[in-house]
């Protein structure tokens, strides 16, 4: 009997992590004013990971700028 593994992230029709360069290159286009919408469709990835990177980058970013209470 011959078992064949499937990726659990494949068979949910999940794929790999996004690099850095394209995570850049979707701030990127969100700084230069691009929608969500036109992000997803030039990259073509998922806009419910267009919108996770943009927030985790807002809140990063909101973070970063706060000054410690030390």
């Amino acid at each position: 009997m011959q078992t064949t593994s499937i990726n659990i992230c494949e068979r949910m029709g999940r794929s790999q992590e996004l690099s850095e360069l394209k995570r850049g290159t979707v701030i990127g286009c969100y700084l230069c004013n691009k929608s969500i919408h036109e992000i997803s469709l030039l990259l073509n990835i998922p806009r419910s990971t267009v919108s996770g990177i943009i927030t985790k980058w807002k809140q990063l970013r909101t973070t970063a700028s706060q000054p410690r209470s030390d």
